[in-house]
């Protein structure tokens, strides 16, 4: 496994649902906020500049919920890549006792910012993004 890239994030008022605990849809807001922040931590400039990412799928498993104000570290890193399916793994943990909330798996394609269509990637994005089977 390369290594994980993470975040800290402050559970918001807003993020609380009608149960009293963070929205599922929050959560996906969440994988999506590391994915983006990792892919601009670390892809070359220009290659920011001609890819943008879709998802294609997503896959996750809530495990407790997060609470008004909690803070939480969401952490990703790469798995493996077929031509235009790129693997995510995220995880979502309470900061206080470092328990998993939630874990996730995210299928991500590459969009040409011009065309808006799937394209393939450089060597170099694809060895930073995926790892070999």
């Amino acid at each position: 496994m390369k290594s994980t890239y993470e975040i800290t994030i402050e559970v918001q008022p807003e993020d609380i649902d009608m149960l009293g605990h963070v929205s599922n849809i929050v959560y996906v807001r969440w994988i999506q906020d590391v994915a983006i922040a990792h892919w601009s931590r670390i892809a070359p400039l220009d290659e920011q500049e001609k890819l943008v990412w879709v998802v294609r799928r997503h896959e996750i498993d809530y495990r407790k919920p997060a609470m008004p104000r909690d803070t939480v570290i969401v952490r990703t890193w790469i798995g493996s890549a077929k031509r235009m399916a790129f693997d995510r793994h995220t995880e979502i943990l309470r900061a206080s006792d470092r328990r998993v909330l939630a874990q996730s798996r995210t299928v991500w394609c590459p969009i040409d910012r011009l065309s808006g269509r799937p394209t393939d990637v450089s060597p170099e994005i694809r060895s930073l993004f995926s790892v070999s089977e």
